[in-house]
């Protein structure tokens, strides 16, 4: 690279030691033995995110174009899950392994079909991170007595957890 040639005849007048390698800044050495890539979810049109901030919090959207390196074009669209089109950062958006296939700027008709076609929405309830996060709205939502009722029902099992693994010491 330029930057190295430059690098390494500046060092040269420099009376440097010839042990010094003035490439290694310019080169990546892929450590991975099986030279696998280290991510497998990658910001491309047609994976769907899961929103994490703003107004559409935890609601899924899927990316229809990308703006920038910072930001990139999501569509719900707004029938199925409430998120209109909407520019939005890559900060406040994670990506799900789930995938549609659709073009750039596809219409939310054609995005629609698409979502339909692949059963997305059926695969991300499906998913843990989707059960996990209806699990933890539904604690957030329990009322006072719902919660003392959750405490007892934790010390029935544990008592009859205790009990039979007594039992079966002796």
């Amino acid at each position: 690279c330029a930057y190295s040639s430059l690098l390494s005849s500046h060092l040269l007048h420099q009376n440097q030691p010839s042990g010094f390698s003035s490439l290694s800044s310019c080169r990546r050495i892929n450590r991975n033995k099986n030279n696998k890539m280290g991510f497998s979810r990658f910001v491309e049109v047609g994976r769907v995110v899961l929103i994490t901030y703003g107004p559409s919090a935890g609601k899924l959207a899927t990316v229809i174009d990308i703006v920038d390196q910072n930001k990139c074009l999501v569509d719900g669209p707004e029938e199925i899950t409430g998120v209109s089109r909407q520019v939005i950062s890559y900060s406040r958006i994670q990506l799900t392994d789930l995938k549609v296939n659709i073009q750039r700027n596809a219409r939310a008709k054609t995005l629609k079909a698409a979502l339909k076609e692949a059963d997305t929405m059926a695969k991300w309830e499906g998913s843990e991170w989707a059960k996990k996060l209806a699990a933890k709205s539904k604690r957030a939502s329990l009322s006072d007595f719902d919660r003392f009722k959750v405490m007892l029902a934790k010390k029935q099992k544990s008592k009859i957890i205790a009990q039979k693994i007594k039992e079966l010491k002796n």
